[in-house]
């Protein structure tokens, strides 16, 4: 029988995890190469996710030393993007990432946060990640102590009931429309490359949205934020929003009053979605850490799509190349340039 870590049986090392094949393969993968980088110095710290406290909600962990790899985990809830904890780092480091955390590396390293000299990624082919309210939702709210995997099924337990949902119904919206699945760079891979979402629509949402005359435009994105109580999770959650200060929390101007003026939360959000512009990945950080569930990504999905039609742009997929609203040139065909 082919043992797991620490010599116990791969039977019940799977028990014990809870997860299918897919899931444990790897897990163990991402803890044997974090153990190896950590081991040889190649690495000083390793970033990648921990099981944590409540179902659905793995947590990003540093890991320093070989001994500590134990803890790394992998499995369709490690939703938040990792490359919150690169910025300005000055370690040799590991990190793991799917396709939408390798777009963020890559934005790190154009944007001179980190060096690409400085990391080991560990790349993880993705096929979405769950969403915790969608599956709330599907078991009609009741207390969840444990969410397991199987193949292409979501097991729910609770106290007095057990439901198994289809993963690609209770997936994030933005892994739903995911074109870019597999890391874009990466020094090894935990499994092969998975295929491309190639017949989705990702702006479908932001088309409706476009067709609304002004005054419902406006209505609709009111309405969508009224429920903001400015906790700014969103913000911190998100990997490109590393300003030493941000422009919420400046006083000498203040740009943004600190109440939850609906003036002032529509300010926020409207400029926290600019600061994004030709930089987002979509990556879903935002909507995941919501408190009160918006759906955040209205603001950045339109800006995104804006970048794609006008500049053939998506961020984060070549190191080769700026984008669009970082690149200046004298001889620019549009007027406004002048």
């Amino acid at each position: 029988m082919a043992r797991g870590k620490g010599g116990r049986s791969r039977q019940v090392f799977d028990q014990e995890e809870g997860r299918g094949g897919v899931m444990l393969e790897y897990t163990e993968k991402i803890r044997e190469t974090a153990k190896k980088l950590l081991e040889s110095g190649k690495v000083e710290v390793f970033i990648g996710y921990k099981k944590g406290s409540v179902p659905m909600m793995n947590e990003p962990v540093l890991i320093r030393s070989p001994e500590e790899t134990d803890v790394l985990h992998w499995d369709s809830h490690c939703a938040l993007n990792l490359c919150n904890y690169l910025t300005k780092r000055k370690e040799k480091i590991g990190i793991v990432a799917t396709g939408c955390n390798s777009r963020n590396i890559v934005i790190h390293i154009i944007e001179n946060q980190i060096s690409r000299d400085q990391l080991y990624i560990v790349g993880v082919p993705c096929k979405g990640m769950v969403d915790h309210r969608a599956v709330k939702r599907a078991v009609n709210h009741r207390e969840i102590l444990e969410v397991t995997e199987e193949e292409d099924t979501i097991v729910v337990k609770g106290r007095d009931f057990e439901e198994k949902l289809e993963k690609n119904k209770v997936l994030q919206s933005n892994c739903a429309v995911c074109r870019h699945r597999n890391p874009v760079i990466y020094d090894e891979l935990v499994a092969e490359l998975v295929e491309e979402q190639k017949d989705v629509e990702p702006y479908k949402d932001v088309a409706m949205i476009e067709e609304m005359d002004p005054e419902r435009k406006w209505g609709f994105f009111t309405r969508m934020i009224s429920t903001c109580i400015r906790c700014y999770a969103c913000r911190n959650a998100c990997p490109l929003c590393y300003c030493p200060t941000c422009f919420v929390d400046e006083s000498r101007p203040q740009w943004v009053g600190k109440s939850i003026d609906p003036t002032d939360t529509m300010t926020f959000h409207l400029l926290r979605a600019y600061h994004c512009a030709g930089r987002c990945t979509d990556c879903g950080a935002c909507e995941r850490v919501c408190p009160v569930g918006i759906s955040v990504r209205q603001f950045t999905k339109k800006l995104n799509k804006d970048a794609e039609e006008l500049f053939d742009w998506e961020a984060g997929l070549s190191l080769d190349q700026r984008p669009p609203l970082d690149v200046y040139r004298p001889d620019d065909y549009n007027d406004f340039i002048r």
